[in-house]
């Protein structure tokens, strides 16, 4: 959920450097710049390259982190724009009016921008949504509200399993924790202090961490949030089966990037939405490990710290279950869960080890896709890196050819894997970079044929409508077994 801008922050004093490179062309080139600022408070930020090819990319930002700065965007990284200006896209995008969760203001933001955007160029002849983290999850929003006003769209690590199933995993690890390794922990209704919450989260998971016991208890807690054992872009994977380094990439995920989401900045989500978002009545513990890529990982590690692995999931099951705030819930289905009515081309980007909006929300998207029969539309892509949004500007700019090849065509060109790291390649050393411990540094296209594992509590427009049954989860099994 976090902004992939902050991950290129170091990009932008490299960008001069780059811009003699592409095509030839920057020099002759200029660039219209507008910014403005909406009713609400949004700003925006336009880009119109003097060789304009009549197509818009109209970016949509990720998370950012409420008292921090706020300006609009237009662009995951600046290596990327200087490249699709030069090539005659023009860029655009918001702010929004807030921080935080803040689709509720970016969805009419964005489209205010692109109003902006007509009344000053006129109308573009393709306009395409995409964006990174929590804008990927907005733009899947925006060609969910807006169908008529996109050609396409390209969300990338995104939370494409919606904002109530995201936060109903996430509920899932947070009661683990507090009932196996911090029991004064608040996990919803977190007001009025969640800074403290946090400290209290990260003091008891540091603890854990140096006993195999906590470890053990750990890889659990992870197993349940589809925590990945790959943290760092950069380092090697770990093997299969090495479950302590695993373990350990898990907590360096749940302790620098995790819990601050779920043991704090939830508090911001439920103040905007009125109230707790998530639920776990009818969840069996058992199941949900069960469902898990990393329950092998969980069940050696138990067994290593001489622990019974039935005997905490049974604790996990005897606790007091959690119910949404209905209110609250429904703030969160608007702000946003998706109907997988899809009708313009739609290519996904994720990371196969992110932690912070994992892939498995690519499985939860294309299971409501497929079930309204509109998958034609959809192609989902995956590159081997650890890390939240952790592409290269070359792998972005490949698939940004591919989709307007769809567009243009029709059909979908290839992308096979071999196919996209030979083409991202393609792109030169200028592209095919990134910032590893804050060095930039040549990297190689890392496209990969890779399926998720199944996301496991979907909630979408079917699954919502199950809260009118008898038995809500029953319902939700039957209309979805595969998730169980």
């Amino acid at each position: 959920m976090l902004s992939s801008t902050k991950r290129f922050s170091l990009l932008f004093s490299f960008v001069t450097l780059l811009v003699s490179l592409f095509c030839g062309s920057a020099r002759a080139q200029t660039i219209s710049t507008s910014t403005g600022t909406f009713a609400d408070g949004a700003t925006w930020l336009i880009q119109v390259p003097s060789n304009w090819n009549g197509a818009l990319m109209l970016y949509s930002h990720g998370y950012v982190e409420p008292g921090s700065a706020n300006p609009a965007t237009n662009v995951g990284d600046p290596v990327t724009g200087a490249a699709l200006l030069s090539q005659g896209v023009a860029l655009a995008g918001s702010s929004y009016a807030t921080t935080g969760w803040a689709v509720q203001q970016a969805l009419p933001d964005q489209i205010a921008t692109l109003d902006e955007f007509i009344s000053l160029y006129g109308q573009p002849k393709v306009t395409v949504a995409w964006g990174h983290s929590l804008g990927g999850l907005i733009t899947a929003g925006l060609i969910q509200n807006y169908p008529l006003r996109f050609n396409a769209a390209m969300p990338m690590c995104g939370v494409l399993a919606g904002g109530v199933g995201n936060w109903n995993e996430a509920l899932d690890s947070e009661v683990a924790f507090q009932t196996l390794i911090d029991p004064s922990v608040q996990v919803v209704n977190i007001a009025p202090n969640p800074t403290a919450n946090l400290e209290s989260a990260e003091e008891y998971l540091a603890a854990a961490q140096a006993t195999p016991q906590g470890q053990a208890r750990i890889a659990l807690v992870s197993a349940l949030g589809d925590v990945p054992g790959w943290f760092a872009p950069g380092s090697p994977q770990p093997a299969a089966t090495d479950y302590a380094t695993q373990e350990l990439n898990q907590y360096q995920w749940l302790s620098q990037t995790d819990f601050p989401f779920i043991f704090d900045l939830r508090a911001e989500l439920e103040a905007r939405a009125g109230g707790n978002v998530s639920f776990n009545t009818g969840i069996d513990y058992a199941k949900q490990l069960a469902k898990s890529p990393d329950q092998a990982e969980v069940v050696a590690l138990y067994e290593a710290a001489g622990l019974s692995l039935s005997a905490d999931l049974a604790a996990l099951n005897a606790t007091t279950r959690i119910s949404s705030l209905l209110s609250a819930q429904r703030y969160l289905e608007r702000n946003v869960i998706f109907d997988g009515l899809i009708f313009v081309p739609v290519l996904t980007l994720h990371g196969t080890a992110d932690g912070l909006g994992g892939p498995e929300n690519e499985q939860a998207y294309q299971q409501i896709v497929d079930t309204f029969g509109t998958g034609k539309f959809l192609r989902q892509v995956y590159v081997n890196r650890a890390g939240h949004c952790s592409f290269t500007p070359a792998e972005t700019l490949t698939l940004v050819s591919a989709l307007f090849t769809r567009i243009e065509s029709g059909q979908w060109p290839s992308l096979a894997p071999t196919t996209l790291n030979t083409e991202a390649e393609a792109q030169g050393p200028t592209t095919n970079i990134f910032p590893i411990d804050d060095v930039i540094t040549l990297t190689a296209p890392a496209f990969i044929s890779y399926n998720p594992a199944v996301f496991p509590r979907p909630f979408n427009i079917l699954t919502a409508a199950c809260d009118l049954a008898p038995n809500p989860n029953q319902c939700r099994d039957i209309l979805f077994p595969n998730n169980h």
